[in-house]
């Protein structure tokens, strides 16, 4: 197995991989750091080093972590990886490249699509939709029936009451309590949760 990454993401999911009784080849990343622990071999990525690997995108920005997928999809294998104390529902589905770190909960009819980060602790409740390039960070608990689309953030600690929708390319910041939708590319935080701005503002 190979990990695109090499920071801190990516000592996360390699000591989730370790756990797991599983071992990395080496790691590739396009602006290597110095080192990284256990003294893994860390290399720039090329199609040579990914062709039909086992690979795990392991970066936790969803716009850079969607970019890399299409630059590599055609060369890899994606990984799918779950941490061995994680409850995950029999009746779930988990999309390729995904993620699911220690401790987390997911229950019945569940969907979860590609090269999603399901962080430590976490609740994602009966029925959810979790699209593509979402990541659902520490202790966020989501009720059910929510959807989160494609390339959401939910932020540590966020609590998100049933039935409500996150748009596109949202941020939920941290602690925050969502109780309405949030469109998409919103930034919104508190209790009761509050938009105080549009990423879209920013570019």
């Amino acid at each position: 197995m190979i990990l695109y990454g090499a920071r801190g993401q990516a000592k996360v999911i390699y000591d989730l991989i370790l756990s797991n009784n599983q071992l990395i080849e080496y790691l590739v990343d396009d602006n290597p750091p110095d080192h990284f622990p256990h003294h893994l071999e860390i290399l720039k990525p090329t199609e040579g080093l990914l062709k039909d690997k086992n690979v795990i995108i392991a970066i936790g920005d969803n716009r850079i972590r969607e970019i890399i997928y299409h630059r590599i999809r055609n060369w890899c294998h994606f990984e799918t990886m779950q941490h061995y104390s994680a409850y995950v529902s029999r009746f779930t589905t988990i999309g390729e490249g995904t993620v699911i770190m220690p401790n987390v909960c997911i229950n019945a009819e569940v969907k979860i699509g590609k090269q999603c980060i399901i962080n430590t602790g976490s609740i994602i409740e009966h029925e959810c939709v979790i699209e593509d390039f979402v990541h659902i960070s520490p202790k966020a608990s989501l009720a059910g029936n929510i959807i989160v689309k494609k390339g959401a953030h939910v932020g540590l600690g966020a609590n998100v009451i049933q039935g409500i929708t996150i748009g596109e390319n949202a941020i939920i910041g941290a602690g925050a309590v969502v109780l309405k939708d949030v469109p998409a590319n919103a930034v919104l935080v508190g209790n009761p949760g509050r938009i105080i701005r549009f990423i879209s503002e920013e570019n």
